[in-house]
C-alpha cells in the first residue's frame, strides 16, 4: 500500500502512520523539502471587511495572470464574486452548493484563463491542477498551516513567479471553531448510531437514522465515514448497518487531535504576525529541516503589494457589505418517522398551518454583518438604534403581498431583552401594533441548537404556545403578523411557532430573524 501527500506535518504523518500500522504492518516514511521558489509570500493584516474587499476591487487586476480567491464560507465566497462581478472583474463562485457540470465548466474556464478568478471554498481542492496559477488570494486564513500550504501550493507549479497574499480577519477563530467542532466524533452521537444500528436488524439509510438519533446530517454522515474507517459500520444496499465489531472511543487519541489542532491554529495566527521569512516559517512548522529564507516574501524583501486602497474603492466595499437581506423559505414538509418521536404528524405542512416567506437581517457567516451579529449575540441586551434601523430596508424590500398588521416576539431563552426589545422597536418604525410574546409550554423547546430536523421539531413541538393575552390580540386580525426572533437555524422553532399563531386565527405569518446561522 502507498499512501501519498503533497504537504504533511509531524502529526499528519503519525497519524497516517499509526493507521497503517494496523496489525503490525512495517510503514516507510520518505519527506522531500517543501520550498517552492516561485511563491511570493505576504500578508496584509490589521484590515476591516471593507478594506479587504476593497483591496480586492482595487487590486485583483494587478495580480498575475488568473488565479484563486479563497473564502472560509459558502456565503462568503458568493458575496464576494458578486461585489467583483458588480465591479467589472471576470469572477465566478466555486462552493459545495456549486452543480457538478458547473464545476468541471468552470474549472475549465480557470484553466484556459477565461475568468480572473474564481472565488472558493476548500472544495476547489484536490485534484485541481492549472500549472500557470498565477496567485492564490484568502480572505480569511485557514485553521492551520498545513491547509494554507496545501491552497498556496496550487500556484506557480510551472512559472517562475506566483503571488500569495493572506488577508485574515478577526472572524477567523469562530470559524475554526465551528468546522473543528463539527468533524470531531462525539462519544454519545458515535454509541446512539451503532445502537440504532444493531438494533434495527436492516440497513438504515441516513434519513432514516436522523429519526432515531439527535445528529445533524452533516456531522452524522461525517461521523459514519469515521465509524466505516474505524471498522465498526459499513456502507451497503439501503444504507448503513453494523458490523459488530466493538468500537471504542478513543478519548486520548481525539484530545491529542484537538490539541494539536488547536496548536496548528495558533500557528497561523504566528505565521500572520511573524516579520520573519514566510517561506521558511511555513516549512518549520510543516517540520521540514530544509528550511532556510527565501528572499522573496514580504518578510525578506518587504511588502511587494500595495498597501493602499482608495477611499471610494472602500466605500464601494462598505456599501455591499452593509447591505442586508437572506430569504427565509418556508418549510413545507414534515421530516419522515416523525411517529418514532411521538409527533403525529407526516406528509406536506397543511397551507393554513404554514409560514409565509421570510428574511432575516444576515448570516452570521457574512463578511459584513456577519462579524457585528455575534458581537450582538454574545450577550443579551436591548436591540440598539442602529440595529433596528438596519433592519428597516429588510422589510422595506421584502416584497409581501399584503402588509403585517402587528407584530409578535419569540420567547427567546438566551435573548429575551434583544428580541423584545427588536419587536417593539420594529412595530413602533412601522406603526404596527405590538401584539405580545408567545409562550412556554413544558418548559420550552428542548434539544441542541443544530440538531436534525426530527429531534428539532420533537423538541418544540407543542411547546411553543399562544397565550391568552395574545389570543385576545389576535381575534379578528385583519392582516398577517410579523413573528420576530434572534437566530434561525432549522427553522422548526419558527415553523412550530408560526402553527400556533395560524391555529389561534392569524391569517398568516411572516418570520423575521436577525441572523441564519449557517
Amino acid at each position: 500500500m502507498l499512501a501519498t501527500t503533497a504537504t504533511a506535518n509531524a502529526r499528519v504523518v503519525h497519524d497516517v502512520e499509526e493507521q497503517l500500522a494496523v496489525g503490525g504492518r512495517p510503514v516507510l516514511t520518505v519527506r522531500g523539502g517543501l520550498a517552492r521558489d516561485s511563491l511570493r509570500l505576504g500578508v496584509l493584516r490589521s484590515m476591516s471587511p471593507e478594506q479587504r474587499l476593497g483591496w480586492l476591487l482595487a487590486h485583483l487586476a494587478e495580480l498575475p495572470g488568473s488565479g484563486i480567491v479563497y473564502a472560509l464560507t459558502v456565503s462568503a465566497a458568493e458575496d464576494v464574486a458578486a461585489s467583483l462581478r458588480e465591479a467589472g472583474h471576470e469572477v465566478a463562485s466555486y462552493t459545495g452548493r456549486t452543480d457538478p457540470a458547473d464545476r468541471e465548466r468552470l474549472e475549465e474556464a480557470l484553466r484556459h484563463n477565461q475568468v480572473k478568478a474564481l472565488v472558493a471554498t476548500s472544495a476547489l481542492g484536490m485534484g485541481f491542477d492549472k500549472p500557470d496559477l498565477g496567485f492564490v488570494v484568502h480572505l480569511g486564513a485557514p485553521n492551520s498551516p498545513v491547509a494554507y500550504y496545501q491552497q498556496v501550493g496550487r500556484a506557480g507549479r510551472a512559472t517562475e513567479r506566483a503571488d500569495v497574499l493572506l488577508l485574515p480577519g478577526p472572524e477567523d477563530k469562530d470559524i475554526w471553531q465551528y468546522f473543528a467542532s463539527v468533524s470531531m466524533p462525539r462519544e454519545d452521537q458515535a454509541a446512539a448510531v451503532l445502537r440504532a444500528l444493531a438494533e434495527s436488524g436492516r440497513p438504515l439509510s441516513t434519513a432514516a437514522l436522523e429519526t432515531i438519533v439527535d445528529v445533524r446530517r452533516t456531522r452524522l454522515e461525517l461521523l459514519l465515514k469515521v465509524l466505516d474507517v474505524d471498522g465498526a459500520v459499513q456502507r451497503v444496499s439501503g444504507g448503513w448497518t453494523s458490523t459488530g465489531v466493538p468500537w471504542d472511543y478513543d478519548a486520548e487519541r481525539y484530545e491529542r487531535v484537538a490539541a494539536a489542532r488547536r496548536a496548528e491554529q495558533q500557528l497561523m495566527v504566528d505565521y500572520e504576525q511573524t516579520d520573519a521569512c514566510r517561506m521558511a516559517f511555513l516549512q518549520e512548522t510543516l517540520d521540514d529541516d530544509t528550511a532556510v529564507p527565501c528572499g522573496r516574501c514580504d518578510g525578506c524583501a518587504g511588502p511587494w503589494y500595495s498597501t493602499e486602497v482608495p477611499d471610494t474603492v472602500v466605500g464601494a466595499a462598505r456599501e455591499r457589505l452593509t447591505r442586508v437581506g437572506v430569504d427565509l423559505d418556508p418549510r413545507v414538509q414534515w421530516p419522515t418517522g416523525m411517529d418514532r418521536l411521538g409527533v403525529p404528524v407526516k406528509g406536506k405542512i397543511p397551507p393554513e398551518e404554514g409560514l409565509l416567506r421570510g428574511r432575516a437581517l444576515a448570516r452570521l457567516s457574512d463578511l459584513g454583518w456577519g462579524q457585528r451579529l455575534r458581537e450582538v449575540l454574545r450577550e443579551d441586551a436591548l436591540a440598539s438604534p442602529e440595529l433596528v434601523r438596519a433592519c428597516v430596508p429588510v422589510l422595506a424590500e421584502w416584497g409581501w403581498a399584503e402588509r403585517p398588521v402587528g407584530v409578535v416576539a419569540m420567547p427567546s431563552r438566551s435573548h429575551p431583552q434583544l428580541v423584545g426589545s427588536l419587536a417593539s422597536g420594529l412595530a413602533e418604525i412601522g406603526r404596527l401594533r405590538f401584539l405580545g410574546t408567545l409562550d412556554l409550554a413544558h418548559d420550552g423547546p428542548t434539544g441542541e441548537m443544530g440538531g436534525n430536523s426530527a429531534y428539532r421539531l420533537a423538541g418544540v413541538w407543542e411547546r411553543l404556545v399562544v397565550g391568552p393575552e395574545l389570543a385576545a390580540a389576535l381575534e379578528g386580525c385583519p392582516g398577517p403578523v410579523l413573528l420576530v426572533d434572534d437566530v434561525v437555524s432549522s427553522r422548526w422553532t419558527l415553523t412550530i411557532a408560526g402553527r400556533a399563531l395560524r391555529l389561534a386565527g392569524a391569517p398568516g405569518v411572516l418570520p423575521f430573524a436577525l441572523a441564519v446561522d449557517g
